[in-house]
């Protein structure tokens, strides 16, 4: 039978008589053991005139069945005819309609913020001349999800534990105004937001019932709660796996393909970007709802990626499939290398949240290694350049080029060009090898951008020089792993 002990009768005698379901009884009297929740309510509960009796006689009047007791006065129905193997089914049948794809899951619940009010009410008029401690009371929340989880578990065949989120939500419009008199009594808990319905949130409820004394909340609402007439109502049962991410890193072998969508005024400029060559067949192999995409810095839109490629990673939103085994990520890598031949991919595999900040790391303490086609005004001979390979550690100031000043702060930074060499080509052109610290602008080194870039190319040749192609060969970011071809 329930645990329910001697010093519970007087509670238990007020609980009943202000109108609580059997649930909530077990709530007031704080008991904890998750198993007496799972009861049915028309068993093992059994009182009468003040009296609880673990053993259940046949002379002694049980607790109405659920189907024969009115709405309860504090959980609304919730833990009612709401909390069961009915809605156990609809909550299954919501899930199976979107097709997931899980191996455990956890029901999350939300409320209508006038249980709070509710319960607060009951809590005042159960701690008069009674000893009760309304800190320890179970909430709704917590004793539906100890009903509930199993029951949605065992329908769907899985575990109940984590990583696929069901939210259940009710609504109770019939006493949505418990709450209005607190927007008088604590105004300062009240404000509008843009985007909230309503300013009566369950935080902001909580907030201000916390701050109201026990006089001042009897004066404006009833103890113990008005029964209500029907039981809240179910909303729409949403269904949330949680992220998963996907690293690897990319080649970019076109010089007109941006690395994200090239949208200007709201106009498109491109019709691509490696991120939807990359992104499209992996959301659909996830079956995900979107993406973000991130990546260790950015190349220009008419700069390659070659050598090993860029690190970059997709979280990727509400998967409806959340794991592919090593052979299936082979095969995924496989169709976003044939779907372009503008991109490649390699070393694409399923990594953790924590994993992905290694990439992040690199943007800024790493190097990077470019090669660039450089044009001379002056003619120019091979031992013109020749100087260029013993420079060592050049330090820059970069005020922030014009071309991305819309976008970056105005500043002053100061990056490092490890080293270079020079390769002649014909009197007004030569390829630059450039190994420098992560963040480096190239293009602005080169020719200068109006004096922006302090030492640059044309003050070192005294020469105009300017950039015609850039190629990042490396970015040594140790990150994600290889994995062998």
């Amino acid at each position: 039978m329930l645990p329910l002990k001697e010093k519970d009768k007087p509670i238990v005698q007020k609980l009943l008589s202000a109108g609580c379901c059997a649930r909530c009884v077990l709530r007031f009297c704080c008991v904890s053991v998750q198993a007496a929740y799972r009861q049915p309510q028309q068993v093992g509960l059994v009182l009468h005139s003040g009296h609880v009796d673990e053993n259940n006689k046949s002379h002694e009047a049980a607790v109405p069945k659920d189907d024969e007791s009115p709405v309860c006065v504090v959980c609304l129905g919730i833990l009612q005819e709401l909390c069961g193997t009915i809605q156990a089914v609809k909550v299954s049948e919501a899930v199976k309609a979107e097709s997931y794809e899980f191996d455990t899951l956890v029901l999350s619940v939300s409320l209508p913020a006038q249980l709070c009010v509710r319960e607060v009410s009951v809590c005042v008029c159960v701690e008069k001349g009674l000893v009760f401690d309304k800190d320890d009371v179970i909430q709704v929340k917590e004793a539906f999800k100890w009903i509930m989880q199993g029951l949605v578990a065992k329908e769907l065949g899985g575990v109940a534990v984590s990583a696929f989120e069901v939210g259940v939500e009710f609504t109770h419009p019939q006493t949505d105004a418990d709450c209005h008199f607190l927007a008088t009594t604590c105004p300062d808990c009240f404000k509008p937001t843009k985007n909230k319905q309503s300013v009566f949130t369950r935080m902001a409820v909580v907030k201000a019932l916390e701050k109201i004394s026990d006089a001042k909340f009897l004066k404006h609402y009833p103890c113990p709660p008005t029964q209500p007439t029907s039981s809240c109502i179910s909303q729409d049962i949403q269904c949330l796996h949680v992220s998963v991410f996907v690293a690897g890193r990319y080649n970019k072998f076109c010089r007109s393909l941006p690395q994200t969508p090239w949208v200007i005024d709201g106009e498109r400029r491109m019709e691509s970007s490696v991120e939807e060559l990359i992104a499209a067949p992996i959301l659909s192999a996830f079956r995900a709802d979107g993406f973000n995409f991130s990546s260790s810095g950015r190349e220009d839109v008419d700069v390659r990626t070659l050598g090993n490629g860029r690190p970059f990673a997709m979280e990727l939103l509400n998967p409806h499939k959340a794991r592919l085994n090593k052979v299936e990520m082979k095969k995924l890598q496989e169709i976003i290398n044939k779907s372009s031949d503008k991109i490649r991919v390699r070393d694409l595999q399923i990594v953790t949240r924590e994993a992905m900040s290694r990439m992040k790391e690199g943007e800024e303490e790493k190097t990077k290694t470019y090669t660039a086609l450089v044009w001379t005004q002056k003619p120019i001979q091979r031992e013109d350049i020749g100087f260029i390979d013993d420079i060592k550690d050049l330090t820059l100031d970069q005020k922030t080029p014009l071309r991305v000043l819309h976008r970056r702060a105005l500043a002053v930074r100061q990056r490092v060009i490890h080293s270079m060499n020079a390769r002649f080509l014909d009197p007004h052109h030569f390829y630059l090898g450039l190994k420098t610290q992560a963040g480096t602008y190239i293009k602005e080194f080169v020719h200068g951008d109006f004096g922006r870039t302090k030492p640059n190319l044309c003050q070192l040749l005294k020469t105009d020089t300017d950039i015609l192609e850039l190629d990042v060969e490396s970015v040594d970011v140790d990150w994600p792993p290889a994995i062998p071809e």
